[in-house]
């Protein structure tokens, strides 16, 4: 596991329209811009919209982390598809591309449609407890026999979907944001006669009744760090069982 604990201060890379073509794996992060008052909406309140994006911000830094050290390990290229535009939390290695417009599914259909047919998982940014040996192990099912990956989330939806030859239409079309949405995704994938493996269900950070979990699964992580911080915001004791370990 990469150390959390220190900011990057590098220069971000600037938006570029499409990345460079080539054979091998890409990990895609599906980003949004920590803005306050655009991101995590529904953790206001009690957090106010600059906590809100704090949290976020963490969040991101912490996936980031993890996608730069697994792409290390895998020789993968590592992607950040970004609604708004890159800052400090940038890794330099990653290339970056600007979300189309429309609905989710469109967005994540143009995320995949982007890089060309080659071999990609995407993962977004409300996971910070994930890892780098977390995604090495999805991308090495995915490479070792199965046509897409798919690690569905505890609130219905999904939190990866790796695909061995990546296309759009696998996923646009299948209906966002709702307690069917990785049922359905992974009926489109078995429907186009893919071989689907199942990744370990996770929670993701949506509303406030997640934040506390999640930052008990990444202790080290800035995310935690910035919940700890913020923790009179949720009134909950240190120590809650279920809460706060």
């Amino acid at each position: 596991m990469t150390d959390r604990g220190q900011e990057n201060h590098e220069q971000p890379a600037a938006v570029s329209g499409r990345p460079e073509s080539a054979a091998g794996l890409y990990l895609l992060v599906i980003a949004k811009e920590p803005v306050p008052g655009r991101v995590k909406t529904r953790l206001t309140p009690p957090y106010s919209p600059a906590e809100a994006a704090r949290l976020a911000a963490a969040a991101l830094a912490d996936t980031l982390d993890a996608v730069a050290a697994a792409s290390r390990t895998l020789r993968a290229r590592p992607m950040v598809v970004l609604d708004g535009q890159p800052g400090p939390w940038l890794p330099p290695e990653f290339t970056v591309v600007g979300q189309t417009d429309g609905p989710f599914d469109v967005r994540l259909a143009a995320a995949f449609d982007a890089v060309h047919g080659q071999p990609a998982l995407l993962i977004g940014m409300d996971t910070p407890q994930l890892d780098q040996d977390d995604l090495v192990a999805a991308a090495r099912r995915m490479r070792a026999g199965s046509d897409a990956v798919l690690g569905r989330a505890l609130d219905g939806g999904w939190w990866a979907l790796g695909l061995r030859s990546s296309d759009g239409s696998l996923v646009r079309g299948v209906r966002t944001s709702t307690a069917e949405t990785g049922a359905h995704q992974r009926a489109r994938l078995r429907a186009a006669g893919l071989r689907v493996g199942e990744l370990a269900v996770l929670r993701d950070v949506d509303t406030v009744a997640d934040v506390a979990p999640v930052a008990a699964l990444a202790p080290g992580s800035r995310f935690a760090a910035v919940v700890d911080d913020l923790r009179p915001r949720l009134a909950v004791p240190v120590g809650a069982a279920g809460e706060w370990g």
